[in-house]
């Protein structure tokens, strides 16, 4: 019984890199064909790099990207077949797919179904494809759609299978976020089992600015089930023996299959290539990969974006301000998972709140890091700033008893030191706020939001307990201390976040509901939460719009996070009831 060969190559690219991304491509190619595959599968715009944005209305961009295509498909010369993500300019620009062989481009498909929600802006730059051409691999009819067109039911799936397909190749560039894997996996075996077609689902792996691409890779048959799996946030060749023929028997047996095909013949598939590899072919072992644990993929997520951001930005080493917390311990820790000790240096800078236990912790997270600590106490530059601002605060403001403005000028003093730092030596600061404290404004502008990236802005304070918990079963690492402590700025006497906000495990719960729900008021209370705690929390959220505009790029692991995900106007009247 003929099975078709197919290697998935989940790749890590770099937007804009056409040359490097192309070596990529060609190593990866090269390695499967010594594992004698019939075909070869890369994400969705993987030549370019995924996604491109405003480089895709840059006239030489398209130019340079139409010419590295051209050089692949030489390059490619006596590999096996590739289908290789790409931009495809004919009067308009699309999002394609092309298949190489030969030293030739040989055929393209074109996305169908252009998201334009959440992160995703693709008819900003892409006009729909209409057609669904087949292609004649090693003898096998076989489909090829991109990430979205899998996710509709009627679309170019189905018609694929209709027109003989036996295998549909879906190339990705799908951005993860916390729980979408199991999802993801459902789908794509619906899609198999509903079309009665094998399934081969390629996705991007790796960090691109603010999103992370996990990869899992999958290969289906028609009933749905798996047959292979590729690593989660790790580049990946995924290698499936796909028996065609129980493919063809199966769609002979669907009696819905032979009752939608239509009475006109479809026309030819492209030939790619004629003949199989199958002769002489040592038989693939089972896929034993699982699916990953969710928490366990969340914390790797974090790890992958915060390496590549800094990576392909052309940053080695990072600056990390450790108070003894639980979120800046958690950032430490991605820190030298994402970039290895050496290139870590953790900052102590106590000022009169803060507690000797605190400055203990700091130190103990170090020590289990085996990182640097630069110790910058601060007092000394809190007392001339408060000195300076006296006379004008008296006069301007009378005899106001200190808040806010005073406390925060700590945080403001943290902030000009870890940028001076980051200065003279050239290294990034990673900012340690969590989405509960971006959510509230409980974070000081020009303060601890002063950073190059922000690892946890998109991460809710109860699950950067769990992210915590989870790191110290895998070994050690943060002290105990910072995670069963009551959380605290230290920016007054005795002050706890609980002094400015709800209980996390209440508080997470209504940021969840109101800013990646979209629930209103009333909804939300209905859940079982307090009127007025649910209205000064969407109060708080809507009110700090201007702040979490102003933050750095985060790593986004929710299915709604703050930024080029939720985009609402800094100037409101709006208040959500």
């Amino acid at each position: 019984m003929q099975t078709l060969r197919v290697a998935l190559a989940q790749i890590n690219t770099t937007v804009g890199d056409l040359a490097g991304n192309a070596a990529r491509i060609i190593e990866a190619a090269r390695r499967a064909d010594a594992a004698g595959a019939d075909l070869v599968a890369f994400p969705e715009l993987a030549l370019t790099g995924y996604p491109p944005e405003d480089l895709l209305v840059r006239a030489p961009f398209i130019e340079d990207a139409t010419a590295a295509l051209a050089r692949l498909a030489v390059e490619a010369k006596g590999l096996p077949p590739l289908i290789v993500g790409c931009v495809e300019f004919d009067h308009q620009l699309y999002n394609a797919a092309a298949v190489l062989h030969d030293g030739r481009i040989l055929g393209t498909y074109r996305k169908h179904f252009l998201p334009n929600y959440g992160v995703f802006d693709e008819y900003r730059y892409f006009q729909p494809g209409d057609e669904e051409p087949l292609f004649l691999i090693a003898g096998v009819e076989v489909g090829i759609t991109i990430c979205e067109d899998l996710w509709y039911p009627a679309g170019p799936t189905r018609d694929e299978a209709l027109a003989g397909a036996r295998l549909v190749v879906n190339i990705n560039a799908s951005p993860y976020h916390h729980g979408k894997t199991a999802v993801r996996e459902r789908m794509v075996a619906t899609r198999a089992a509903d079309h009665t077609v094998a399934i081969a689902y390629v996705n991007q792996v790796g960090g691109q600015d603010e999103l992370v691409f996990d990869g899992n890779s999958l290969v289906l048959g028609p009933d749905g089930e798996l047959i292979a799996r590729g690593a989660s946030m790790a580049e990946d060749l995924v290698l499936a023996d796909i028996p065609i023929g129980q493919v063809v028997q199966r769609q002979l047996h669907d009696a819905r299959l032979r009752r939608e095909r239509g009475t006109e013949r479809p026309p030819a598939p492209t030939l790619v290539t004629a003949a199989t590899r199958e002769a002489g072919r040592t038989a693939l072992p089972a896929s034993s990969l699982e699916a990953p644990a969710e928490i366990a993929e969340a914390y790797q997520a974090l790890v992958v974006g915060t390496r590549d951001y800094l990576h392909k930005s052309g940053f080695r080493d990072a600056l990390v301000a450790l108070s003894g917390g639980i979120d800046s311990a958690i950032v430490g820790a991605i820190a030298v998972d994402a970039l290895g000790a050496e290139h870590v240096r953790g900052v102590s800078m106590p000022s009169r709140y803060s507690s000797e236990g605190s400055i203990a912790d700091a130190q103990d997270l170090a020590d289990r890091l085996g990182i640097e600590l630069l110790a910058l106490p601060i007092e000394a530059m809190h007392q001339a700033t408060l000195d300076t601002l006296a006379r004008p605060f008296a006069s301007i403001f009378g005899n106001a008893a200190p808040g806010t403005a005073e406390e925060n000028v700590q945080s403001r003093i943290r902030g000009l030191l870890m940028m001076a730092l980051s200065n003279k030596g050239g290294s990034i600061v990673l900012t340690t706020g969590n989405k509960s404290e971006y959510a509230c404004g409980y974070a000081t502008l020009y303060g601890d939001m002063v950073g190059g990236f922000a690892v946890i802005k998109d991460v809710p304070k109860t699950l950067v307990y769990a992210l915590a918990n989870y790191r110290n079963t895998v070994s050690d690492v943060i002290p105990p201390n910072s995670i069963t402590k009551p959380p605290s700025a230290e920016l007054r006497p005795d002050q706890l976040d609980s002094d400015s906000l709800p209980p996390y495990e209440v508080l997470d719960p209504i940021i969840e509901a109101y800013v990646e729900d979209d629930r209103p008021l009333d909804a939300i209370v209905a859940l079982g939460y307090e009127e007025p705690t649910v209205r000064r929390v969407i109060d708080m959220i809507n009110r700090n719009e201007y702040k979490r505009r102003q933050s750095p790029p985060g790593v986004k692991i929710t299915p709604r996070a703050f930024g080029r995900d939720r985009r609402l106007p800094l100037a409101s009247k709006y208040r959500g009831y």
